[in-house]
Parts: C-alpha cells; structure tokens; sequence
C-alpha cells in the first residue's frame, strides 16, 4: 500500500489550510517545513529590500535552516510539496526541504498558494532539484485543494 506525505512551508497559514484540506481528503500525513529561525513580519516584508524573505529569494544558493526532518521519508510513495509563490518560484527553505531528501522514484506534486503568480518557474526549478524524482504537474490550490489532489491519486 502506497503511503502519502503533504509537506507544506506556509508563512501566513494559507498554503497551511491547503495542506490540511488535502491530507483529510486523501488520508495523508502532513509534515510542515518549519524554519529553524521562525520569520517574523518584518522578516516577510517583500517590499523592504534588506528583508529576511528578500535577501533569500536574491540569493539561489541560499539555503535556511529547517527545524526538524521528516520522519521516515522511506515510507512515502507519493509527496505533496506545498508553498506559497514567492519571487515567481518557490521559497528557499522549500529547496532545503528538496535537498534534504532522497527522492529517487518517488512521486512529486507541487502545489502552491498565490495572489497572482503562476506556479511554472516553481516546476521548473524544484525539478532541477530533484531530476530523479518522478514529477508530476503542479497546481495553484488557493482554492479546491481537496477535489484537486483526489483527482491527481485518482481517488
């Protein structure tokens, strides 16, 4: 029986709301990409170029701290990877989560929250990431998050 994962980063609880409405609907764990230095509001501020978020996103190679693994990442089949849009991809402590996993044959679905911006440049970049990953077409979920991922598992 193949297990599923809904990891989800969410900075102001909508991409968390997504993740839970899904994992109820299709009997998922959920496991939430948790910064190990929490952001703060000022730390989110977009439009403050010495922001937190900002100086991240301006930096590719940037990599923040998560504050706990994934328990047992053997045991998913298939993994939900959800995020909201930031900077036209996903945020950086989504490709630490990436990084930080062998996701070799395993099944990959992106999903993401967005007041605006298309999930394509996020594809794009989490598949140059994980290559050996058996990806699957993403989606923006800000709403039918559950019917979606039942069709995607043919459930």
């Amino acid at each position: 029986m193949s297990k599923t994962l809904i990891a989800y980063f969410s900075a102001s609880g909508v991409t968390a709301r997504a993740a839970r409405e899904m994992a109820a609907a299709i009997g998922a764990d959920l496991y939430e990409i948790r910064p190990a230095q929490p952001y703060t509001s000022a730390d989110l501020n977009w439009m403050d170029k010495g922001s937190r978020s900002t100086l991240e996103m301006n930096d590719p190679a940037c990599r923040p701290a998560i504050a706990a693994p994934v328990e047992d990442m053997g045991q998913y089949d298939t993994v939900f990877v959800g995020f909201p849009v930031w900077w036209y991809v996903e945020p950086r402590i989504v490709d630490t989560f990436l990084e930080s996993c062998d996701f070799s044959g395993k099944m990959l679905i992106p999903f993401a929250t967005s007041g605006g911006s298309g999930i394509s440049g996020a594809e794009r970049s989490m598949r140059a990431l994980c290559p050996k990953a058996d990806w699957k077409p993403g989606k923006l979920v800000n709403s039918g998050a559950a019917a979606w991922a039942k069709s995607v598992l043919g459930k």
